[in-house]
């Protein structure tokens, strides 16, 4: 494993769909020969409407939880995986002013309310009947995410694949446009190593969407969406494998929202 890699993407039981403590995740990254690991819970949102994040009382935990981390001498980073709901953009916001973020991780989860596109509890809505329309409103979400200048970097771009459902044709109709956004935005994006271990066992995102990004010169950083110590660094063979092949010679870190160039 290259030195320079780290892994940013790492929730804690907080999101309770997640296991483990603070060492083990540490010792996870240690094993794994990363640099510096990074804990990115779901964001707290004002009301409750989902089961896989903190209540916004559960925050001073969550910091706690990061300051163990930080006491057992390795460098740990402090992030947040923020929903990117449209309306809530005042709620990030006023969450990005409350304490000394590293980073903050734009995701789309949500196609409208009540609908968490990655939850098997919604397969049935993936037909192919539906599955332009469900990737048509990801990717223009996905967009507005993108060119919010919220975030320091987004999540899994092409969640939709998940349970393996694309629409027919060429994918860079929607690809294009994305990377474009990027690019516009000086935006990174991660490569998410979580797909490998879903039903459609590729990365986030495909391969044609890492090869324009890299000719776009879009920053990309490496990254597990862990949930428990033994995904910390999972995968990362794979994705740097295809970074490289796609072009890519640097990933990203982050201090203080400040954006870091490391060599591969």
């Amino acid at each position: 494993m290259s030195i320079a890699l780290t892994d940013y993407h790492v929730h804690t039981p907080l999101c309770r769909h997640a296991e483990g403590t603070a060492k083990e995740f540490v010792e996870a990254a240690k094993r794994a020969g990363l640099a510096e690991i990074g804990f990115a819970d779901h964001n707290p949102m004002p009301e409750h409407f989902d089961d896989w994040r903190m209540d916004y009382a559960e925050l001073p935990r969550y910091f706690e939880f990061v300051e163990e981390a930080r006491s057992l001498g390795f460098p740990v980073r402090l992030g947040l995986e923020c929903d990117f709901i449209l309306g809530r953009e005042g709620w990030i916001e006023q969450l990005s002013g409350m304490v000394e973020w590293d980073y903050l991780i734009g995701s789309v989860h949500y196609l409208e309310s009540g609908w968490d596109v990655d939850n098997p509890k919604h397969l049935f809505r993936l037909t192919d009947d539906s599955i332009e329309s469900v990737w048509d409103r990801y990717w223009r979400l996905f967009g507005q995410c993108v060119r919010s200048g919220l975030f320091d970097f987004v999540a899994h771009p092409d969640l939709p694949k998940k349970f393996g459902h694309r629409p027919k044709g060429d994918l860079r109709r929607y690809y294009e446009p994305a990377v474009e956004a990027l690019q516009e935005a000086n935006l990174a994006f991660e490569i998410n190593t979580a797909g490998l271990r879903k039903p459609v066992q590729e990365l986030y995102p495909a391969q044609t969407f890492l090869e324009l990004a890299a000719q776009a010169s879009v920053p990309v950083i490496i990254n597990s969406d862990s949930h428990a110590p033994g995904e910390i660094g999972a995968g990362f063979e794979t994705a740097l494998m295809q970074a490289r092949n796609a072009g890519y010679r640097q990933v990203c870190r982050w201090c203080g929202r400040q954006r870091i160039v490391v060599n591969l």
